[in-house]
């Protein structure tokens, strides 16, 4: 109708993330864009943008790249929150190389890092990670923490450089708005991140826009040869994802989680 190669759009519909991973095969679409805030909260966004570039005038030239435009928190801010709630933690500057050894026994971390995510989807930096190698991580996170149907699939979150290795993508997914077919050969290698149909919800991470949670992936990878981890809300079911440090510490210790990180500040959970 258009004629256009460019699709922008939005809206709940926007959502589906089924149909967005097949536009591409089956659309004239070469460049297709779904902001993080796609459902009826980003219509603000839409109309500031509206505001500013039709009715003002001004150039188109901001590249919507990352989703973390939200709160952030200063060590002093975690320091706090942790002693308000006389909790034992550790200040980690291997932050990274334990979560990572933690992932891989199996452990489900609650992650707290930089800006929060604007949008309906955690994007790595107010996280529940767990390990995608274990089949029966699924039901762990759902009998722990998340207590949703057993049917819904929890989302892999890949190094973006990585992607074809695993899926049969036709485009990156930083937004966690895609679906798309894992490779047969690596359904096996995880399990706990493939959906019945042999799908998984990517989110493809890009060490531009979110170093730290692109190292972390990057350090499991280096201890396990698998570039991939479970990513869900850090949230429990019928609750916002949290926001500051005190909303983190509230939802690790209201559920089964096994460890927090606060930036670098490590809580281990007594068993």
């Amino acid at each position: 109708m258009t004629g256009s190669d460019n699709l922008c759009y939005a809206g709940g519909v926007a959502l589906n993330s089924v149909a967005n991973g097949k536009f591409k095969n089956f659309t004239p679409f070469k460049n297709i864009f779904i902001q993080p805030s796609a459902n009826d909260a980003g219509t603000a966004l839409g109309a500031c943008y509206y505001l500013y570039n039709s009715i003002l005038g001004n150039k188109r030239n901001y590249i919507f790249e990352h989703p973390y435009f939200g709160p952030a928190f200063s060590d002093d801010d975690c320091k706090k929150a942790l002693a308000s709630f006389k909790l034992d933690y550790e200040y980690r500057d291997d932050i990274f190389d334990a979560t990572a050894k933690f992932l891989k026994e199996g452990r489900i971390i609650g992650w707290f890092q930089s800006r929060m995510e604007v949008g309906p989807r955690a994007l790595g930096n107010r996280s529940i990670l767990a390990n995608p190698m274990m089949a029966e991580m699924k039901d762990i996170l759902n009998l722990k923490v998340k207590h949703r149907e057993p049917f819904r699939p929890f989302a892999p979150a890949i190094m973006e450089e990585k992607l074809h290795d695993y899926f049969d993508a036709n485009d990156y997914a930083p937004f966690m708005l895609r679906v798309f077919p894992i490779k047969s050969e690596k359904r096996d290698v995880i399990p706990a991140a493939c959906h019945v149909d042999g799908s998984g919800r990517v989110q493809t991470v890009s060490k531009k826009t979110n170093p730290e949670f692109h190292k972390l992936i990057e350090t499991f990878e280096k201890l396990t040869g698998v570039p991939v981890i479970i990513n869900t809300s850090f949230n429990v079911q019928g609750e916002p994802i949290v926001c500051t440090p005190e909303d983190a510490i509230k939802c690790f210790l209201g559920t089964e989680m096994d460890i927090l990180v606060l930036k670098k500040f490590l809580v281990v959970k007594a068993q």
